[in-house]
């Protein structure tokens, strides 16, 4: 078996994060949402990996390398101009040369990879796609299936009003090598053209309903739920990659080499990552605070996330639905109780925002 790791999203709605961080790279537990992936798939005996790339690839490659470490042998695709979805699968048809996987690398889930491939191969099916039944479909691709799990329908993000079945996409999927027959060359997507032109044709096209866990992380708030989820579910938290996670108490974690002051107030969902410095009488509530950062005396992170490599003043307030990010520095005294975006490398000082 071998697999395709879609990593080439920009990740635009996580932005101040994602500047300059790929989206694959933003960090679950202090792992790589992209790590989750590769681990799922060596799991599941699947270690010849591909992953396409575009964004600041290097970011990627100098973390995952050829995935010696990870027991997978990873290789990368570069796109210098975006394919789409099923367009950079087919760029890589010369490596897909049996049936295989196809995993988003920012979504997190422990799906049971080897039962999807079971039911894949007992429907003799060209390609089946995992679903997984959610609240609000409006962000996703609905699907409606019959009692034996053939698709009959596909909307692609349609309103909540609109919507055949709450029954959606997760994005990952296993494919036959056949698939490329009807994947042209150049930008070519799975959602709004390759599976409505499956069921066209009335190909063997099937969809397997998992039980699992699956979130794909596309928004600020979907990013601190999948922090919550992956502390309390065992199956995602033996993949975090660090042996250094500290569990302060139920709900708050930090990552080596990270020193609190005694005086530190903890409430509750609270993510430090590693080589971070907090001061005396800091107040940490609800809030994701990256690799290297340092928070002084006094200062209070309520509901926001700190990118990495940040200082936050004394007596400084970050919250309200803050972002921060990447190697900002946060004067003292500073009031940011409202939803603020900083972008990366500024300095943020008493009525001022400037670029580092």
């Amino acid at each position: 078996m071998k697999a395709m790791i879609m990593a080439a999203g920009i990740g635009t709605r996580l932005r101040p994060l994602t500047n300059p961080l790929p989206k694959p790279m933003v960090p679950i537990l202090n792992t790589p949402v992209m790590e989750y992936s590769v681990k799922l798939l060596k799991k599941h005996g699947v270690k010849e990996i591909i992953a396409n790339t575009h964004y600041n690839p290097h970011f990627i490659q100098d973390y995952f390398e050829q995935g010696e470490r990870f027991g997978v042998n990873l290789q990368y695709a570069y796109e210098e101009k975006l394919l789409g979805t099923a367009g950079g699968v087919k760029n890589n048809m010369h490596f897909l040369d049996e049936t295989f996987f196809v995993l988003s690398g920012d979504a997190l889930t422990d799906l049971d990879l080897t039962k999807m491939y079971h039911f894949h191969k007992e429907k003799h099916s060209l390609a089946t796609i995992a679903l997984k039944s959610v609240k609000d479909v409006s962000n996703y691709g609905v699907v409606v299936i019959d009692k034996k799990g053939r698709i009959q329908a596909f909307q692609e993000k349609p309103k909540k009003e609109e919507a055949l079945s709450n029954v959606v996409n997760t994005g990952i999927y296993i494919f036959e090598p056949e698939i490329f027959d009807y994947i042209p060359q150049g930008v070519y997507d799975f959602g709004r053209e390759l599976f409505p032109k499956l069921l066209e044709l009335g190909t063997e096209f099937y969809g397997y309903i998992t039980p699992d866990y699956w979130c794909d992380i596309g928004t600020v708030n979907v990013y601190k739920k999948a922090q919550d989820d992956a502390l309390r579910i065992s199956s995602l938290r033996k993949f975090a990659s660090e042996d250094g996670l500290v569990r302060l108490k139920d709900s708050c974690i930090a990552g080596a080499n990270s020193t609190l002051d005694l005086s530190t107030k903890l409430g509750n969902n609270v993510y430090i990552g590693r080589n971070c410095n907090i001061g005396s009488q800091v107040h940490l509530n609800n809030c994701i605070i990256w690799d290297n950062c340092t928070i002084l005396k006094n200062a209070i992170i309520e509901n926001a996330v700190i990118g990495n490599d940040c200082i936050v003043g004394m007596n400084s307030v970050v919250g309200g639905g803050s972002l921060i990010g990447n190697n900002t520095l946060i004067g003292k005294n500073i009031l940011m109780n409202k939803k603020f975006s900083i972008e990366s490398n500024s300095i943020v000082i008493t009525g001022k925002t400037v670029s580092a």
